[in-house]
């Protein structure tokens, strides 16, 4: 047998549910080794992004890093809010119950200062049994031995053998895909999120938003300002600046073959936006990456042989409506994982993963992120006729006319403050465009202000990102150029768009015998590593070597 580096367990990626992971392993004495392929950890992770500590968690972030909300997050949000929009009308609805409803705190964070925040305190930990976190190490397969998975194989390190591997290299796993745990046929399955991330000046959120410092504010968009996507938009507010993205479900991206930047510029240059923006519009990132719709992707048996996969990796976004709920149920998935292994080693029977799938069961994770009523439910509201039904009658007259009674918005505030409703939420049009729309035409006022804001480029917000670009080594190759099989990855690439050479994605017309063919070409070196082309196009992907690739500095 081969001499091997081992360790008793590897944890691949430093986010909240790596570093969850690698904290309570920690705890348990167990000697941990952490890889995350950043050059910091945070450098290459994004969301919108707010977590949450709920009461029914058996774990929260604070449990396992008590200083983090003095540290690590922004503002704590006490103002949930939701806009339907239509038009220059809107009607706001207040979310806070259903933002309140299980909460023990909620804040909002950047990424970059809280994962390396916390992959400072992991890696303290973890040395003192005998591990710690290295970065700018791109985990890049499993180790196996027998046809059983042992261990992982590292661009930069000798293969490393261990007693559990746990995955939380994110929504691109790359383990979960060797595993065949995780795939990216079915753009159904997945969200795209974009966001920018606006500087404002010193006491401008207390000040324009009516809240102290230590309060914040969080606000959803819906309606008809996205071009028939299904989704939607989110603002939340940072110390000192904004965070506002959208989301949306990517077969729709698809379907309407929207470019996504454009998606974002309507929402930062409507009217209604211009309540909360600064004078001077200040863009400091632009951001964006896939999101797994854990109704339908969130792994019921999320391990294999010595491999527990938890957070994106395992699909462990809750996406429901207006309920966005995902590195809270990472930190709580990591935490549980390490305990799964520790009740699991040494003994017959339950292996780690066995252990790691019953507690997500029994500690009612897998009721939040797969519903069971969404799957009672979904195959006849989700079905195009039923979808056509409501989207008819929503618009007839009586349907319009029922809007406008106040037992209407009433009921309608209701339904979007009750979790059990929201988890049976189709993933139809009628629900997240035109009912919203209709919501804003029939009960909205019309907004007063005139937005003045002057979006970046597509070109300057790429200009405007840190890369360590790994000249000679693509970390993509499109394997059908045809316009037919990848020609998508034009309009969905967030970095690419139809008018827009300098991307990722650009259509040429090149002729070949006697005649002229539409094709799709690559070039890496502006990729935001989202992942979107690897569901829309037909391509070979796979995350750049460590420390290599786009850098966030905000996340």
């Amino acid at each position: 047998m081969t001499d091997r580096e081992h360790y008793e367990a590897v944890v691949v990626g430093a986010g909240p549910g790596g570093a969850a992971a690698a904290a309570r392993l920690a705890d348990h004495g167990v000697e941990t080794l952490v890889l995350e392929r950043g050059a910091d950890a945070g450098a290459k992770n994004v969301s919108g992004g707010l977590i949450y500590a709920e009461q029914s968690a058996p774990y929260t972030v604070d449990d396992l890093f008590p200083d983090f909300r003095e540290e690590a997050s922004e503002r704590p949000i006490t103002d949930y809010k939701m806009d339907n929009i239509a038009g220059n009308r809107v009607k706001t609805y207040d979310l806070t119950p259903l933002h309140e409803n299980d909460t023990l705190w909620c804040d909002a964070v950047l990424r970059r200062k809280m994962d390396s925040w916390m992959a400072e305190r992991v890696h303290e930990k973890c040395r003192e049994s005998g591990g710690g976190l290295l970065t700018d190490v791109r985990v890049n397969g499993l180790l196996r031995e027998n046809g059983e998975i042992v261990g992982v194989t590292c661009d930069e390190l000798d293969d490393i053998e261990a007693d559990v591997v746990i995955a939380a290299d994110g929504v691109n796993s790359e383990l979960a895909r060797e595993a065949g745990l995780m795939d990216w046929d079915d753009p159904e399955e997945w969200f795209q999120g974009v966001k920018a991330v606006v500087d404002v000046p010193d006491g401008f959120v207390q000040e324009t938003f009516g809240v102290d410092e230590d309060e914040g504010v969080a606000r959803l968009f819906s309606g008809d300002l996205f071009q028939d996507a299904r989704g939607g938009g989110f603002m939340y507010t940072n110390q000192d600046t904004l965070s506002i993205g959208t989301v949306f479900h990517l077969d729709s991206i698809v379907e309407e073959r929207a470019e996504t930047h454009e998606l974002l510029d309507a929402l930062l240059t409507h009217p209604h936006l211009s309540n909360w923006l600064p004078e001077e519009y200040d863009e400091v990132e632009y951001s964006a990456k896939l999101v797994p719709d854990s109704k339908k992707v969130a792994l019921k048996e999320p391990h294999r042989d010595r491999l527990l996969l938890v957070g994106d990796a395992a699909g462990q976004m809750q996406a429901q409506g207006p309920i966005i709920k995902g590195m809270n149920h990472a930190v709580t998935a990591g935490a549980l994982a390490a305990d799964a292994y520790v009740t699991a080693r040494g003994r017959s029977g339950e292996t780690a993963g066995q252990r790691y799938a019953t507690l997500l069961d029994r500690e009612g994770v897998m009721d939040k992120l797969r519903p069971k009523s969404y799957d009672w439910t979904s195959g006849i509201s989700e079905h195009p006729a039923m979808a056509n039904v409501m989207e008819t009658v929503a618009k007839s007259p009586v349907g319009r006319a029922v809007l406008r009674t106040g037992a209407a918005e009433s009921l309608v505030e209701r339904a979007f403050n009750s979790p059990r409703l929201l988890s049976m939420l189709p993933d139809i049009k009628p629900a997240y465009v035109t009912v919203p729309t209709l919501i804003g035409e029939e009960q909205g006022v019309p907004v007063s202000g005139e937005s003045t804001v002057e979006t970046p480029t597509l070109e300057e917000r790429i200009g405007d990102l840190s890369y360590n670009t790994d000249i000679g080594n693509p970390h993509i190759e499109v394997v059908d150029n045809s316009w037919a099989a990848s020609g998508t990855a034009v309009t969905a690439c967030p970095v690419s768009a139809e008018d827009f050479g300098g991307g990722c994605y650009r259509s040429e017309t090149v002729g070949t015998n006697g005649s002229e063919e539409r094709v799709v070409s690559l070039d890496t070196q502006p990729c935001v590593e989202c992942g979107t082309c690897a569901v829309v196009a037909d391509t070979e992907w796979e995350h750049p070597r460590g420390g290599k690739g786009v850098e966030y500095e905000q996340g």
